[in-house]
This record gives C-alpha cells, sequence and structure tokens, in this order.
C-alpha cells in the first residue's frame, strides 16, 4: 500500500525537471502521471477479479515484481515515450497490489480487527502519499530526476521478500472448479473507464469536444457492460452484489467523499499562493499538513472503528468533514495559515475515520471467492472520485473565481473560487451523509429478518 502510493505522489515533484530533460512541453509530460493513474483506475477491478479466481498471493508477488521491474525501466527511460509506457506498466503492479492488498488483509484480520487493520492500511497510504512529493525534491537535487524511480527498486525488493515469506498460500482447486474469466466484460470495462478517466482530465480544465466524444463513449460502454454482465455465465461484476445497501453506499460515499478530498489538493495551492502570498517552499509545506493528519490519525481511527462500530464512525467522519468544509469558506483570509490548516485538518482526519470505517464496513462479512473484486471496486470508487474532483472540483474553483487565467487572479478573485468550491464540497458531504442514513434505514429490515426464527 505505501509503494503504490508512493509511486502515486512522487512523480508529480518531477514533472518540470522532466519537460526541461526531454525537452516537452508540461501538457505531454504531464502524461508521466496520467498513464499511472489510467492504468490504475482502467484495470484495478480486473486484477481484483484475477486474484479471486487463480489466486490473490500468486498475483500479488507478481504484481510486486512489475512494479519494480517497470520501476526500472522508468529509470532508464532515454525518452518520454518509453517513460509514459514504463509508468503505464508501473502502473499496472500498482493496481494489482492495491486491490489485493485489501482483500489479503480483509481475509487474515479476525472480524473484531478489521477496523484496526484498515486504519493502518490508511496510513501507509497516508505516509506514502505525504512521503512522495518531499522524498522526490530531495532526489532530485541530490542526484537526478531517475533516481525518483529506481529508489523503489529497492523498496519493491524488501516488499517481494516479506510477502513472498509471510502471505497463506493460495488454496488449491480443481481446474474444473475454476470459473471462466469474463474476457469480454473486462474489456468493456477498462475501455469505459479509459474513455471516463480520459473525458475528466484531458483538455486542462477545459471541457471540450473531445471530453463531450469520450464522455458519451463511456456511458455507451458501461450500458453495454451492464448487458453483457446480466448475460455473462461467469461476470466480472455480479450485478447482484449491489443489492446489499452496505455495498452499494460504501462505493457511493467513497467516490463522494474523495471528490471533496481531490478539492483541497487541487484549490488549495492556487489560494496559498494566490490570496495568501506563500512563496512555493511554504506552500508545499502547509500542503503536506493534511497527509500528516491522516498518518497520524489513520491507526486510532481503525482502533474506533472496533470499538464504536462502522457506521457511528463512519457517520462521526462525516460530520467532521463537513464541519471543516462549511468553516473553511467562512473564516477570513485575515486569519492566514492557521485560518486554513485548522479547518482542512479537521477535514483530512474526518476523512481518515471514514475511510477506515467505510472500507471495514464494506470489507467485513463478504464472500471469500468475492474479497478480490470488491476490494477493486472500493479503489475503484475512490479512484474515480479524484479523478472527477480533479476536472470538477476545478472547474467550480475557476468558476466562482470568475477569471480568465486564474495564475493572475487578484486575491479576492482566489479567495471567491475557494469559498464556492468549498461550498460545493459541503453540499457533496452532506450528499454523502444522507446516502450513509438511508443505507441503514435500508439495513435495519434486512438485519431484523435474519434475527427472526
Amino acid at each position: 500500500m505505501l509503494l503504490s502510493s508512493l509511486g502515486t505522489s512522487i512523480a508529480n515533484v518531477a514533472l518540470p525537471t522532466l519537460a526541461k530533460a526531454f525537452n516537452v512541453s508540461f501538457q505531454d509530460v504531464q502524461w508521466v502521471v496520467l498513464a499511472y493513474l489510467l492504468a490504475i483506475t482502467t484495470l484495478i477491478v480486473s486484477v481484483g477479479k484475477l486474484g479471486d479466481t487463480f489466486g490473490r498471493r500468486r498475483l500479488l508477488l507478481t504484481g510486486i515484481v512489475l512494479f519494480t521491474v517497470a520501476s526500472i525501466l522508468c529509470g532508464a527511460a532515454p525518452s518520454l515515450a518509453w517513460l509514459i509506457a514504463a509508468r503505464a506498466l508501473q502502473g499496472l503492479g500498482a493496481a494489482i497490489m492495491m486491490a489485493l492488498t485489501m482483500a489479503m488483509v480483509g481475509e487474515a484480520v479476525p472480524k473484531d480487527k478489521t477496523g484496526s487493520a484498515m486504519g493502518l492500511l490508511g496510513t501507509m497510504s497516508a505516509i506514502g502519499t505525504a512521503l512522495g512529493p518531499t522524498l522526490g525534491g530531495l532526489l532530485i537535487a541530490a542526484l537526478h530526476w531517475q533516481a525518483i524511480f529506481l529508489v523503489n527498486v529497492p523498496l519493491g525488493i524488501v516488499t517481494f521478500v516479506l510477502a513472498y515469506r509471510s502471505l497463506p498460500q493460495d488454496r488449491q482447486s480443481a481446474k474444473g472448479d475454476r470459473p471462466r474469466f469474463d474476457s469480454l466484460g473486462t474489456l468493456l470495462l477498462a475501455l469505459t473507464l479509459a474513455a471516463y478517466a480520459l473525458a475528466m482530465t484531458l483538455g486542462r480544465g477545459h471541457f471540450g469536444q473531445l471530453n463531450i466524444a469520450l464522455l458519451l463513449a463511456a456511458v455507451i460502454g458501461g450500458g453495454l457492460f451492464l448487458l453483457v454482465e446480466t448475460r455473462a455465465a461467469s461476470p466480472l461484476v455480479r450485478l447482484s452484489m449491489f443489492r446489499s445497501p452496505v455495498l452499494s453506499a460504501g462505493f457511493v460515499m467513497s467516490a463522494l467523499v474523495t471528490t471533496v478530498v481531490m478539492a483541497t489538493l487541487v484549490v488549495g495551492p492556487f489560494y496559498l499562493s494566490g490570496a495568501l502570498g506563500l512563496d512555493a517552499a511554504r506552500v508545499g509545506l502547509v500542503m503536506s499538513s493534511g497527509p500528516i493528519v491522516a498518518a497520524l490519525t489513520g491507526a486510532p481511527a481503525g482502533r474506533f472503528v472496533d470499538r464504536f462500530g462502522a457506521y457511528r464512525m463512519g457517520t462521526f467522519g462525516l460530520l467532521a468533514m463537513a464541519l471543516g468544509a462549511i468553516v473553511l469558506p467562512l473564516l477570513p483570509t485575515s486569519l492566514g495559515i492557521p485560518g486554513y490548516i485548522v479547518p482542512l485538518s479537521v477535514i483530512t482526519a474526518g476523512y481518515a475515520l471514514f475511510q477506515a470505517a467505510n472500507n471495514t464496513a464494506v470489507m467485513t462479512d463478504i464472500r471469500a471467492d468475492q474479497r478480490g473484486v470488491i476490494s477493486g471496486l472500493l479503489s475503484l470508487s475512490r479512484n474515480l472520485g479524484l479523478i472527477t474532483g480533479a476536472s470538477a472540483m476545478g472547474a467550480v474553483f475557476a468558476f466562482g473565481s470568475a477569471v480568465s487565467d486564474i495564475t493572475t487572479a487578484h486575491a479576492e478573485a482566489v479567495a471567491s473560487g475557494m469559498r464556492l468550491t468549498f461550498t460545493v464540497a459541503a453540499a457533496l458531504i452532506l450528499l454523502a451523509l444522507a446516502v450513509s442514513l438511508a443505507s441503514r434505514a435500508r439495513t435495519k429490515p434486512l438485519l431484523s429478518s435474519k434475527e427472526t426464527p
């Protein structure tokens, strides 16, 4: 979990250096980040299903090897095209690690300790996210851009050794007992997710004809995928699982909440530099406070979930996020850095608590042969939220600022954009809270019917 999160965040800081090294535009070099995210988004559900079908340990070890080898290829890249292709391969390895790590932890840990385990995974993810920019900057300054990829090689080797020695062997099943892999459904889902992700990321905030065409393709692909899954003998995703209010609500809430989290990452740098007048170094320090809070609160949040229950702690986390998102746009810019960090810390701590609770609720009491695909769907919902947040919340920020070029906007315009963005963010959190309450209302009759003799 730490490796895959580190791979996401460490490359961002190197984009200006890579643009100079390969003598390309910033739009071209952005594909170093996009290729990684696209590979994860399009393949994470499929690799989860592969793990359920053919063995999670075997596939997870393969994913670690892929990630490590791809890191070597990234460091040896003689051209941007080579680097982008290697990053896509690295993203495939990361998708395997993300999906199957949570599935294997959910299977190995006793039910009453699931919250603590999920909280610890959240802490590792936050540490990887927080460590990436700092470690990447130090490696580029001390060595060269290649070092940000090659640093994964010793880490990958250590991870492989630990996983090989510690993970339980896959249960052997007769070949005739294995369900057929849904190749058509896998292809349709990958193309649909790729179309949606590209629609949300291409154009640098300008939603043009290509974006609309890709979004339409995603809608059509989604319809075809649902049609294929209803007729497949062994579907990639069993649509009947979405009848569970816990699962369906968990996926929806995860997407909504991570959309808000992405708003803090997209809007934060512009607000801190444009409205508060901070230089790049201080912007980086302030921005690191969010992942640091998440890293510190992840493990305790998991223990709270085990003690007080996933639903109660998930609701408390959403309320904390809503409070932070409501207070942030109300505070005057004259409060400076504390006026931003305090609400941001409340949002981030609330997110850590919600994530531990939601992951625990989704991954508890599910069939053993569905853990991989459900873990993949949970990770997919987060990725879709991040991708949507980067585009949609960025557009809300630009609209609220009422300027054509946000980089040259006055301080008051930037502050206005921030206020509108977090007003929308608060509304999304309240919507997630409503989904949680509706799910609880639907779950109670099911629990009562199960208890009836």
